[in-house]
């Protein structure tokens, strides 16, 4: 099995019904879900000429999980059941 993070960008809502959702998510990912993961917050790109802040309009990420799955379409068709809003990317962590 291979590791992918699941990258979302969607606005925070934590109304007990999208909580509920999600929480149903990760019950019916089960034992494929590594980490459920959190929302994220501010966040700044950092290059070698600078850095500056990063919003929804940069493609900021506004939350993360990490699942494991035999391959990329197979995690693509995990996150499908997912409760996101808007995007999700989702990007397979290569051994090193």
């Amino acid at each position: 099995m291979n590791k992918y993070l699941v990258l979302f960008h969607d606005r925070w809502d934590p109304k007990p019904e999208v909580m509920a959702a999600w929480q149903e998510w990760f019950a019916s990912v089960g034992d494929q879900l590594v980490d459920s993961g959190n929302p994220l917050g501010d966040a700044v790109e950092v290059t070698k000429d600078g850095n500056h802040q990063l919003s929804a309009a940069d493609g900021a990420a506004t939350g993360y999980s990490i699942v494991t799955a035999a391959s990329l379409a197979d995690a693509e068709r995990l996150i499908a059941g997912c409760p996101f809003r808007s995007s999700v990317r989702v990007y397979e962590a290569m051994a090193m």
